[in-house]
């Protein structure tokens, strides 16, 4: 019971730390010695430590790979010119940002995963709303609603996808096709949402001035960004972990900054943000402690069994509440295990959950909480209030529309 407790308390200490970040400090200066506790108290062998360890490194390679090619294309320009194409298409009408901001980030969360959009698409945001002279709020929202929502197309658009993409025994075209239509159901969800709730902001005129200069479109790295994609594919259907396209990809643009000296190796490095790495590879055995002393066995009464539509409106609805109290991470390594003997089915279901339930609460994500602190660099105050409302109302509705299209698409596709 000590042991438990303990575990309990090393979990909620690095929680707490990474959302409020006393003094500043990385995540991984919580992280690390909680792991280091959680072993030398004895509730996690340092064999089954290593286990996680060797489990989880691949996906952190994975990570490593994508924050650096991400890092290298906004260095080409590519988040730029989608600013610039944002403006172009709006031509001072609101609505029609948002509807760029929405195709933008979508599909900037599907390839270069959901840290892309928080990190490199919010301040471009920002700039155009300044740019047109328009109300920045829904478009800002927008985009750190979709960094967790659009997140669940490729096992590459998160962290949680990676985590659970080889507990589903799922090439990377089969995950890409069940996902496909439970990712357009959410989406349209929280257009629709999105459209009603700020209608008196985009209905607003536009005061800025319009510059409609084309955007110059850093083409090697769309190409690069293309071919990792396909690469993924590749590797995924001969049996070779996705990391190392990622890693082709990202060594691809390193090369050729170096070579034009638009970056230096140290750039390269600090823009695989190695304390992040460390502590998801902390948190992923602070968590294994918890699970195996308690928390497991009580998920494991209350996670449904099979794939029916309720079964897996359940897993969904579990997935999202667990990840709103735990962080979306702790929450799929617990869920997952779980989940997987019912089938590929239910471990997507909790990808369901964990995607989607953190835009009901700061909490929910790390990437939630990297936007918040972001927004608040440039100014802009997120209401507490207004941001839990606007969660309540496209949270339970995209859920149980992508839950249904995931249940269709089990039927469709096959598994």
């Amino acid at each position: 019971m000590l042991v438990a407790s303990l575990s309990v308390a090393a979990l909620v200490v690095v929680l707490l730390c990474s959302v409020v970040r006393p003094f500043r400090w990385p995540e991984a200066v919580f992280a690390v010695p909680a792991a280091a506790v959680v072993v030398a108290i004895g509730a996690i062998p340092p064999e089954d430590a290593w286990e996680e360890a060797e489990r989880l490194g691949p996906v952190i390679g994975f990570l490593a790979a994508v924050l650096v090619l991400a890092k290298l294309c906004d260095d080409e320009g590519l988040f730029h010119a989608c600013g610039t194409w944002m403006a172009r298409w709006a031509h001072r009408r609101p609505r029609r940002l948002l509807g760029s901001v929405f195709a933008l980030a979508s599909a900037i969360t599907a390839v270069l995963s959901l840290d892309a959009t928080v990190v490199l698409l919010t301040p471009v945001v920002f700039a155009t709303a300044a740019r047109m002279g328009v109300e920045a709020k829904p478009h800002v929202y927008a985009g750190v609603h979709l960094s967790n929502t659009a997140s669940l197309l490729l096992p590459v658009s998160n962290l949680t996808n990676l985590l659970a993409f080889t507990a589903s025994g799922l090439t990377f075209t089969r995950f890409a096709l069940l996902m496909l239509l439970p990712w357009l159901a959410a989406i349209a969800v929280e257009y629709v949402v999105f459209r009603r709730f700020f209608a008196a902001d985009l209905a607003a005129p536009a005061v800025g001035r319009d510059r409609a200069e084309p955007p110059e479109v850093p083409l090697f790295a769309l190409l690069t960004v293309a071919g990792t994609l396909a690469g993924f594919a590749v590797a995924s259907a001969v049996g070779v972990d996705p990391a190392w396209a990622a890693a082709a990809g990202a060594a691809v643009m390193a090369v050729r900054a170096l070579a034009r000296r638009d970056t230096t190796p140290l750039a390269i490095v600090r823009a695989a943000s190695l304390p992040f790495l460390a502590f998801v590879l902390a948190l992923g055995i602070v968590v294994r402690a918890v699970v195996d002393n308690g928390l497991g066995d009580a998920l494991g009464r209350v996670v449904p069994d099979g794939v029916s539509l309720l079964s897996l409106l359940g897993i969904a609805a579990l997935a999202a509440v667990l990840a709103n109290l735990i962080n979306n991470l702790p929450a799929v390594l617990a869920l997952v295990p779980l989940a997987a003997p019912s089938g590929p089915g239910a471990v997507l279901a909790v990808l369901l959950g964990v995607n989607i339930g953190p835009n009901l609460a700061y909490a929910g994500s790390l990437a939630t909480l990297l936007w918040r602190r972001i927004a608040h660099h440039h100014g802009h105050e997120v209401e507490v209030k207004e941001f839990t409302l606007l969660g309540l109302i496209t949270v339970p509705a995209a859920i149980l529309a992508s839950t249904l299209a995931l249940w269709v698409s089990l039927r469709v596709v096959g598994t």
